[in-house]
Formats: structure tokens, sequence, C-alpha cells
């Protein structure tokens, strides 16, 4: 196979092709959206969001990104909402992450799951279809969207999609919907490019989820108490966001440069030793936070537990596609993301701001990329 990273081809990510590209980002509300409409902003680009309306605790409101972006409120279930405002926009790039993106509570609101997940995506897309200007779509789904058997082995981008539970199956059957209409509709030479992109499990400051691993372990380290975890031994492909949100920037570049072979489905993910139990999760981040009222670091788990749905025990991706055809690669160690997350919510948490720590992060991770060989 001919080399696909060449002198032709852009290293990396470019500054100069986001400059005043104007961007539809939906989901800009949510953490990994926040953190993403940050970067976009940084880089020059007219980002328009749209979204559910911010929680009440979220990065979005905590950054203030309403100041920098065009914010719009809307929900993707809503398929005259979703075309208004992306006609508004009329964008260059379109950057789907909104979702319904707990397992646990896909269980509780397996409706709303699907419609968001799988019609949402339909919505997003066929509202693409009617745009002009248009030359690249991204769209995030998750490296639960495989169908998982449980086994050591990595999955592949060519390993069939499935789920157990709702969240999980309405990801697969996400990715089947973005596999028809890249073959159906975003074929002609001159139309925008569709991938899919299929993170690990991301983390960093700012994220604010219930019933999430270290959202769960901020709180109850801010509060004071010791983190009550109810799967130590559950294995998962860890990333800090950034490491992700840089793929899906380096997947849209090249997809608006035209280049077919990109408009595919994608892994992005740790290296093997960064793959971890949730215990050494836990242990690192509860021994790096700064000692409160005397507390002891450590945790805990729950000793009258809710009865355990089904979540998968081990999971892990096969991100050998991205690096070789790409020429993405991590920067970062799960040991350094945890103490970014830490220093991010340490340094929130006693009044700092919470849009210059994310901006400095962001920075400091671009550093890292450029100290990359090529």
């Amino acid at each position: 196979m001919e080399d696909l990273v060449t002198a032709s081809v852009p290293v990396g990510i470019t500054d100069g092709f986001w400059q005043g590209r104007r961007v539809f980002l939906t989901g800009h509300t949510g953490f990994k959206g926040g953190w993403l409409a940050l970067w976009l902003h940084q880089m020059g680009a007219q980002v328009t969001g749209f979204s559910l309306p911010a929680d009440e605790i979220s990065l979005f409101r905590q950054a203030r990104l309403n100041q920098l972006v065009t914010h719009v409120e809307g929900d993707i279930r809503n398929l005259a909402a979703v075309e208004a405002a992306m006609a508004a926009a009329n964008p260059e790039v379109v950057l789907h992450l909104a979702a319904q993106p707990l397992v646990r509570l896909s269980y509780e609101c397996p409706v709303e799951t699907y419609a968001t997940n799988v019609q949402g995506t339909v919505h997003v897309l066929d509202s693409c279809r009617r745009m002009t200007d248009l030359k690249s779509i991204v769209c995030i789904t998750s490296d639960k969207a495989y169908e998982n058997r449980e086994w050591v082995w990595p999955y592949r981008e060519s390993d069939p999609m499935g789920g157990y539970d709702p969240y999980s199956s309405s990801k697969g059957a996400a990715e089947l919907v973005i596999s028809a209409y890249r073959r159906s509709f975003f074929t002609t030479a001159d139309g925008p490019r569709l991938a899919s992109v299929r993170a690990g499990n991301v983390i960093g400051g700012g994220d604010w989820a219930l019933d999430r691993l270290v959202p769960d372990i901020i709180r109850a380290l801010i509060a004071g108490e010791r983190p009550l975890i109810r799967s130590p031994h559950s294995i998962r492909p860890w990333q800090h966001v950034l490491e992700a949100l840089g793929g899906y920037l380096m997947i849209a570049e090249r997809l608006a440069l035209g280049l077919d072979w990109a408009a595919t489905g994608w892994n992005f993910g740790p290296g093997d030793d960064d793959t971890q139990p949730v215990s050494w999760i836990a242990q690192r981040m509860t021994s790096a936070w700064p000692s409160v009222n005397g507390n002891a670091p450590g945790w805990d788990k729950p000793s009258n537990a809710a009865p355990q749905l089904h979540e998968a025990k081990i999971l892990k991706l096969d991100c050998a596609k991205a690096r070789t055809e790409l020429g993405w690669n991590p920067a970062l160690h799960l040991g350094e993301a945890l103490r970014w997350i830490v220093d991010w919510h340490s340094h929130v948490a006693v009044g700092g701001d919470a849009r210059d720590i994310t901006q400095q992060q962001i920075e400091a991770y671009r550093t890292l990329l450029q100290r990359q060989p090529a």
C-alpha cells in the first residue's frame, strides 16, 4: 500500500486550515464538545454550536463558552430545528458530538437514548445533504459500538458493530446509519466526505456527568470524602479528551481535502500500557489530590451496592490504522492525563478561572504534538 502520510498531505493539525473556517458543532454544551469548541476558537474557527441547554454545572458555563461561539439551543431529535440551525451556519465542516452518552442512563431511558443517538444522527446527516459549501463531516460514536466479546484482543475498525445495552447498541446502530449515508449520498467528487470516529473512555477537567468514574471521584474529593468505586476491576482504554479531539480534527482536515481514504471509520485510543483497570485510576487520582480534612487518600467499594446492570468488563481498541495511515499518536500518557485532571479541578475548586486553565492545557497539549516526530 502506498504510504498515506506524505508530504502532500498535512501532518498533524493545521491552524491555517481552521482560521475563519465555518464549523457546525453539535453537543457543544457537553464535556467533549466544550473542549472542542474552545480548541476550535483558539485556532480562529467560526463555530456555531447546536445543543441542549447546558447543565448548571458544566464546562460550557464555567468557561463562558457562550461568549466565544454562536450558541444555538436545540434538540437533534427535532429535524426542522437541526435543518434551520445548519442552514443559518452554512458550514464547511460538521462535527457531530451530540448524544446520550451514559451506559447506565440508557437502561433508564432507552427510548430517549435511541431517539438521540440513532435518529438524531439521521437528522444531522440528512441536513448535511442540503449544505452547498460543506466538505467535511465527522460523526463521533464510541468504542462501545463494537460487538464486545469480552476478549483480551483489541477491536479493529473492520470488526462488527453490536452492543449489549441500549447505549452501546444505539452507537452500533449509528455506525450503520453513517455507513449507509456515506455510500448513498456522499459519493460525488465535489461533495462532502463522511467519517465516523470511535474513541476510548475520554477523561479530562470539566466533566461533571453523573455516574461516570472520573467525575464521581472528583465530586467525592471536593467534598472531602473517599470515592466509592463499584467495578474496580473493569478495564477501559482511558485517554485524555484532547487525544481524541486531536484525532477528530485531523480527520476533518483530510476529509475537506477530498481524501477518500479518510472517509471511513477510525479508532482513537491509548497505547496498551495505558489501558488500565478502574482501581488504577482511582488510586492515582486520590493520591494526587490535595489532602482535605486530613483524610487519607484512597477509595472504597460500596457496602450496599445497587443491583449491577450489565457493563463490559474489558474493552480495548486497536489504533494501528490511525497511526500508520493518519500519522496520529497519543502524546499524553495516562499518568500525566490524570495529573492534568487533578490540576484542572483543584484550580477551579479554589476559584480559579476554568477558561484559562482549559486554554493552558490545550496549548500545552499542542506543544506536545509539535514535539512528536513527523
